[in-house]
This record gives structure tokens, C-alpha cells and sequence, in this order.
């Protein structure tokens, strides 16, 4: 890399210039807005799904065109992103580089090692899923930036046997950069969720940095899976060559710290939705919805993570009030999400879903309605009542939330269906809405969603959480500002926006 090009960029960081951002694989903007509110500023942005690629350029540039279409990283070098977005040198364009390639872009490639196979790029020939990877340090190679985030699933540790965070430390490292990673869970910075993410980090040597990763503001007992999910993505470290890694322990949770945010935190202040009068008065229909109305939020006054998710600078509620408050049309299965109970997965929804056949069955016959069980109404009912699935097959597919527990890892299928979050009050009898998914992954509610229903739930379980990319955010500024300070002269001071 060219010594001048990252001097230039320190200096002027010393002078008090924001630190630049790039988002790769950005979605529809949880890393940006962290950083963002941390006080970088976020330059750009490169995302292939339309939709996603819509709403950031929507939150984050006005709509402006040129940063609300498409990029395909594969088929768009660094050079042509930056006369696509008027940006110029590409060396001076970006200070920052964050983001990460899909999990499925670090298949092996034979027996090779990805700084091997970085350094024999026709190894990529083999496989295509690995351009992302190939692609993510080609843009790091031609913009030279002072400080690098990846962010990627817990497996990212052991992907088949192989430690992709580590050998990604390698290959940075080889390229002038300090590197480290650990496994954070969102439910330690605030965010109501239970959601593990590795965080890789690195910083130019120039800098003389250690990579050090937040300490939590929250505290939380985790369940027995995610301990047991976190064990298994760690066992390759003790395979490593005399214990040398870059693997950091994330920092330890006081129990003296503010108990987790909770699901009935987060959405306790939501306008109810009545799913079951709804469906009677022919108010929820099926078919591809948005509901860009807004809905007052009510007289319920918010929690304090609420009045953050209202008041989010720069990210306001509408007056009016909350758009996207919007439910599937689930007919069959609104008086069986009442009656199970929190924490119910699907083989007690399914055994529910037995109870209240039998009740209306018993029911129907004491009608003197005929409905023996080879007919056809006998059938109707039960399809009218019991999802089809296999309980002993499915057992995660459902999950009905605590309301005094954050909430399980929202995921990308959330697109498909949204079992994974049945709403903890029974009243209500639904999923959770798209805007109630946007608050468990701490997007605030002056956040805009482009697309329909399914396109915006998809975004958000492909999200980083906001509040948890804040908090990375916060502890790399701080330390390049420390850097910067003591290496290059006085920096001004960065101003911080957000909550």
C-alpha cells in the first residue's frame, strides 16, 4: 500500500475531518447507521439487492439516485464505483472499509487457506461464491483504508473445520494491518435480541493501535444454546499452532449493569393489533401489502428504549405517527397463537393445534353434524386448525416471545414467514409486525423500508443492529481519535451524532 495515501488520510483526520466510510454488503444500512451516529460519515455504499440498495440510498442520501441502485461487487471495480457516485481518486475516496462477503463466499477452494488463495487469485476460478471474498480485498487493496470491520456469523470460526476470521487476520495482517476478532451478542449493547455476531477489527500499523472491542452496557444470563453455539465456534482455536491467534474474549458482562432490554421494553408502547377481530371484519387480507399510512402510537408511554427509537436523531418518528406496522395474514393459526403460551415452539403449538381440533370437533358432532373421520368435512376441519408440519421435524420453525426476555435472533427467512416471532401478547394473537422486527433489531422508527411487506422483513433480519454497530462504532473512533492524536498532532474533535 502507498505510505502517502494513508499519511494524507491521517492528517486529515488530525485536522478534524470525519473518518469516510464505504459500506460493503450494506443491506439496508444497520452498519451505516451505527457509524454514522458515532460520527463517521457514511460516503457510500455497495449492496446487490434492489430493495435493500433502495432503502439506503433512501436513509442515508435522500433517495438520490446514484446511491439507490444495485451494485454487484463482482461486476463493479472500485474506480468505476467512484465515478459512478462522483467520489473521484479512488485512493483518497474512503478512510474506513466495513461490512463482510456473505458466509458462503468462504467455501474452501481445494485445501488452501484464503491468504493463499488470495495470493493465487485463478484459485477462484473454482468456485464463484468466492468472488465476494476475492472482490471485498480487491476494494480494501485499491482504497487503502486506515481501519477495516467484517462482521459474519459465529460459524465464520468453524466453517467446516476451517477458521475463516483467523485466516482473514492473516491475509490482513500481510497487507500492513493489526487484526483481531471476537464474538459479540446484541443483547449486551441494548438491542432486544439475543443475536451473536463475530466482529473482526483492524487498523493500519501506522497507527501503532490495539484493537480492542466494546465493553457491554447490559446485562444478560444467556440461554444454554447460545453458550453451546459459542463453544462450537470457538473449538478451532485450540487447534491453532502453539494457541497463537488474533481470537480477543469479548468483554465480560457485570451483573451490576442495566438488566437486558426485553421484548415487552421494545414493543410495549406499539399500537395493538387485534389479528382475530381484524381477520372478522375483513380488514387483513392475503397478498403483497405496504402500509404507508401512518398509525398514532397511542396513549401507552414508552420505555425508555422506546423514547430512544422515537427520538433517534436525525432518525425521528413522524409526528403522525409509525409507518410499516403491518401483520401477515395468517388465518388459520391466530386463535392457536393465543392459546399457546411464551416460549411454546412447534411441538407444543402443534399439540395445542391437536387440543382445539378435538374441541371443535366434539363441538360439531354435538351440533349432530356427521364428521366421521374419512370425510371430507372432517378434513376441512383439520386443515382449518392444524398446521401441516411434522413436530418431531420442525421444532425451532415457531417460537412464541417472553415478554420479559429480549428476543431470539430475528433471520433473514422473517422474509418467508415470521413464526420465529409470535407476538408475547396473547390478545393480540399474531407475528410481529415488520416495524416491531425493526425495533428488536434497533432501528428507529424514523427508519424507512423500501419494498413490500416480505422485501422490508428480509432487510431487517439480514441486518447488523444499529445500536450494536453504534457501540463497534463508538470504541473504533475513539481509538483512531487516540491514534491519531498521539502519532499525527491534536485531532479536533469529531462530533458524535445520534442518541
Amino acid at each position: 500500500m502507498n505510505t502517502d495515501v494513508i499519511l494524507r488520510k491521517l492528517e486529515r483526520i488530525a485536522a478534524g475531518g470525519k473518518p469516510r466510510v464505504l459500506d460493503l454488503f450494506a443491506g439496508c444500512g444497520g452498519i451505516s447507521l451505527g457509524f454514522e451516529s458515532a460520527g463517521f460519515e457514511l460516503r457510500a455504499a455497495v449492496e446487490f439487492d434492489p430493495d435493500a440498495a433502495r432503502s439506503h440510498g433512501l436513509n442515508f442520501h435522500g433517495g438520490a439516485e446514484a446511491h439507490s441502485k444495485p451494485i454487484d461487487i463482482t461486476k463493479t471495480t472500485p474506480a468505476e464505483l467512484c465515478m459512478q457516485l462522483g467520489l473521484g481518486s479512488v485512493a483518497d475516496a474512503f478512510d474506513i472499509v466495513v461490512g463482510g462477503p456473505p458466509c458462503q463466499a468462504f467455501a474452501r477452494v481445494g485445501r488452501s487457506k484464503l491468504r493463499e488463495i488470495e495470493e493465487h487469485p485463478e484459485a477462484f476460478i473454482h468456485d464463484p461464491r468466492a468472488q465476494l471474498y476475492k472482490k471485498y480485498l480487491e476494494y480494501v487493496d485499491a482504497f487503502q483504508p486506515i481501519a477495516v470491520l467484517m462482521e459474519n456469523v459465529p460459524d465464520m470460526l468453524n466453517h467446516g473445520g476451517q477458521n475463516i476470521a483467523e485466516e482473514t487476520c492473516e491475509v490482513l495482517e500481510s497487507k500492513g494491518y493489526t487484526c483481531g476478532y471476537t464474538l459479540l451478542n446484541a443483547a449486551f449493547y441494548g438491542v432486544p435480541q439475543m443475536r451473536e455476531r463475530m466482529f473482526l477489527m483492524a487498523y493500519r500499523r501506522e497507527l501503532n493501535a490495539t484493537v480492542s472491542f466494546p465493553k457491554p452496557t447490559h446485562y444478560l444470563v444467556l440461554p444454554p444454546g447460545y453458550e453451546g453455539s459459542r463453544s462450537v465456534a470457538l473449538k478451532t482455536l485450540r487447534n491453532l499452532f502453539d494457541g497463537a491467534h488474533s481470537y480477543i474474549a469479548p468483554p465480560a458482562a457485570s451483573p451490576d449493569l442495566p438488566p437486558a432490554v426485553t421484548a415487552a421494553d421494545a414493543l410495549a408502547d406499539m399500537p395493538s393489533i387485534n389479528a382475530r377481530e381484524l381477520l372478522a371484519q375483513g380488514k387483513i387480507v392475503r397478498g403483497a401489502r405496504r402500509f404507508d399510512t401512518p398509525i398514532p402510537y397511542g396513549k401507552r408511554k414508552p420505555t425508555v428504549y422506546g423514547a430512544l427509537m422515537r427520538s433517534w436523531e436525525g432518525r425521528e418518528a413522524p409526528k403522525q405517527g409509525i409507518s410499516d406496522h403491518v401483520i401477515r395474514y395468517l388465518p388459520r393459526d391466530y386463535e392457536l397463537f393465543a392459546r399457546m403460551n411464551p416460549g411454546d415452539q412447534y411441538p407444543e403449538a402443534y399439540a395445542h393445534a391437536l387440543e382445539m381440533f378435538q374441541e371443535k370437533l366434539d363441538a360439531a358432532r354435538a351440533r349432530g353434524e356427521k364428521l366421521g373421520e374419512k370425510s371430507a368435512g372432517y378434513k376441512a376441519l383439520w386443515d382449518s386448525v392444524v398446521p401441516p408440519y411434522d413436530a418431531t421435524k420442525f421444532p425451532n420453525k415457531w417460537r412464541k416471545m417472553w415478554a420479559d426476555q429480549p428476543a431470539r435472533t430475528l433471520m433473514a427467512h422473517l422474509g418467508k414467514d415470521s413464526y420465529s416471532h409470535i407476538h408475547y401478547d396473547s390478545s393480540q394473537a399474531r407475528t410481529i409486525s415488520v416495524r416491531e422486527a425493526a425495533r428488536l433489531q434497533s432501528f428507529p422508527d424514523g427508519f424507512k423500508f423500501s419494498g413490500t411487506m416480505n422485501p422490508a422483513f428480509k432487510q431487517i433480519g439480514n441486518a447488523v443492529p444499529p445500536l450494536l454497530a453504534k457501540a463497534i462504532a463508538s470504541e473504533m473512533i475513539g481509538t483512531l481519535m487516540s491514534s491519531v492524536s498521539a502519532n499525527f498532532g491534536t485531532t479536533a474533535p469529531t462530533e458524535r451524532v445520534g442518541t
